[in-house]
Order: C-alpha cells, then sequence, then structure tokens
C-alpha cells in the first residue's frame, strides 16, 4: 500500500508541475519576450522534459506496482485515451523545443536577439493546444478511478 501511495503523490506531482512548467512558458513567450525570457523558457521545457519523462516512467510503474494491478489499466480505455492524450501533448511539445533552440542558438550569436512575433504566436498556439490536451487528463484520470472505461 506504501508504495502505491508513493508513486500516486508522484505521479501527481509530475503532472502538476507539468502543469506549471507549460504555463510558465506561456507566461514567457509572448509577443515583445525579451532576450532574458527566451533562457528562461529553454529552462523550464528542459524541466518539462525531465518531468514528462518521469511522470511516464511512474504512471507505469503504477500499472505494474500499485494497488489495483496491470490488468485494470491494460484493459481499460479511459486508461489508453490518457496514453494517446499525453502523447500528443508530447508531439506538439517538439516544435516549442525546436524553436527554443533556435532562439538559444541565435541569442549565443546575438546577445541582444529577440524572436519574431509571427514565431512567438506560433509558439503560443502551439502551446495552448498543449495546456488544453493536458487538461483533459484529469478529467480522465477521475473517470478511471471511477470505474469508466474498465472491460
Amino acid at each position: 500500500m506504501l508504495v502505491d501511495l508513493l508513486l500516486a503523490a508522484l505521479h501527481h506531482l509530475l503532472a502538476f508541475g507539468i502543469a506549471a512548467a507549460i504555463t510558465a512558458q506561456l507566461v514567457l513567450v509572448r509577443p515583445g519576450m525579451q532576450p532574458p525570457a527566451v533562457g528562461l523558457a529553454a529552462k523550464y521545457d528542459i524541466a518539462l522534459g525531465v518531468m514528462s519523462a518521469s511522470l511516464l516512467a511512474v504512471g507505469f510503474a503504477r500499472v505494474f506496482f500499485g494497488a489495483k494491478g496491470a490488468a485494470f489499466y491494460l484493459h481499460n480505455h479511459v486508461f489508453w485515451t490518457k496514453v494517446v492524450l499525453f502523447a500528443l501533448v508530447g508531439l506538439l511539445s517538439i516544435k516549442p523545443t525546436r524553436a527554443l533552440l533556435r532562439w538559444r542558438k541565435a541569442q549565443a550569436a546575438d546577445a541582444g536577439f529577440a524572436p519574431g512575433g509571427a514565431e512567438i504566436r506560433a509558439v503560443r498556439k502551439t502551446l495552448m493546444t498543449e495546456i488544453h490536451l493536458f487538461a483533459l487528463l484529469p478529467i480522465a484520470a477521475a473517470a478511471m478511478a471511477r470505474g469508466y472505461g474498465y472491460t
């Protein structure tokens, strides 16, 4: 039971951390962003990647070592919906990551570099899509915890 509690708590803390990192990027990546914001947004992007990989590992540890057992999760279409949503968020995060890497490289060559408005808008749009998809995960988790999706 203690292992299940610890895995569940860590899973939830990582999910909140991911939401915070995406939100922080949204706050930083905006029209008129100044050069220091690029570096800070890139740091949040690294944190987002680490937390996402950790959440995936902890989530699957819950599947195989948690109290409900693998059969509960692996035969639950809501669980697989969560996995797909998480994967979509991960795939979407590639675009902002690549933009931040380009911006950091440009800043290394020119300390005063600031990204253009069109590129900022495109990255913000992707970040907004990420956070909205990510917001569906707790809804699916609540449904799954109440037995929905189990076949």
